[in-house]
């Protein structure tokens, strides 16, 4: 990659050259443009790509969706495409999540919010849960590097020979959650209906593409305090409920 000395250079040499207003307008957003995105792909890999693979094509790739979304005007937080009743695993009712929505960085891929503070004690809990998860049910349950986040975080899987597995999940093998370390926040597997549930209340919102997962798999907003963790852990087994058939 060129140092800005080098563009420096460029740009000076561009306006030595000849040629018409519009032929000098067009280069110069041309050269704008390229800046831009040098900046932006810099700034998208020191933030991490999560499971997008962190080359200039998986950069473009990452782009090309978020000009889809913006195309089509998808809106992440609408859950009128979820149904409206249908099998339910969040046993108790779910408060709306207070302050409203966080704000979500700016790119498709990673799915990610800003941060927002979290004690260290709490953070502890948060991402120990998956594997007091699967402590809890061995015989059903795998916990592993998340392959939809690129091994950059621990997962909670069904195992693929359970006979009550949830065939919807298979399109992700099977990953029913995991907590990512950016910011806290996580990606669960649930039922529609739950997932309807979570994104009216103001606690999830829906994966950015369609393409490569099921309507259940939603991002879940970062708790902020230990009674928050605590409704993300019934989020979470309500999750393990709806990919493996048993309750936990």
């Amino acid at each position: 990659m060129s140092s800005p000395s080098s563009w420096e250079q460029i740009v000076r040499a561009f306006r030595r050259l000849p040629g018409s207003p519009i032929t000098v307008a067009a280069g110069g957003l041309a050269i704008a443009g390229t800046l831009w995105i040098v900046k932006d792909y810099h700034e998208w890999i020191s933030f991490g790509t999560g499971g997008t693979p962190s080359t200039l094509a998986g950069y473009l790739k990452m782009r090309k969706w978020w000009f889809k979304r913006l195309w089509n005007g998808d809106d992440l937080r609408n859950p009128s495409a979820l149904p409206k009743d249908g099998p339910r695993y969040l046993l108790r009712p779910v408060p709306r999540r207070e302050g409203g929505r966080p704000e979500l960085m700016s790119r498709t891929l990673p799915h990610r919010q800003k941060p927002e503070a979290l004690e260290p004690q709490t953070k502890d809990v948060l991402f120990s849960l998956p594997t007091k998860l699967q402590s809890q049910r061995p015989d059903i349950l795998v916990l592993a590097p998340s392959k939809t986040e690129g091994g950059s975080a621990d997962a909670i899987y069904a195992k693929a020979d359970l006979a009550s597995l949830n065939p919807e999940a298979a399109s992700l093998q099977y990953e029913i959650a995991h907590v990512h370390p950016s910011d806290n926040s996580l990606h669960v597997m649930l039922a529609p209906f739950d997932a309807r549930t979570l994104i009216e209340t103001y606690w999830a919102e829906s994966f950015p593409v369609h393409e490569i997962a099921p309507p259940g798999w939603v991002m879940v907003y970062a708790p902020r305090d230990k009674r928050e963790v605590e409704l993300v852990e019934d989020i979470m087994k309500a999750a393990v409920a709806w990919v493996t058939g048993v309750t936990i």
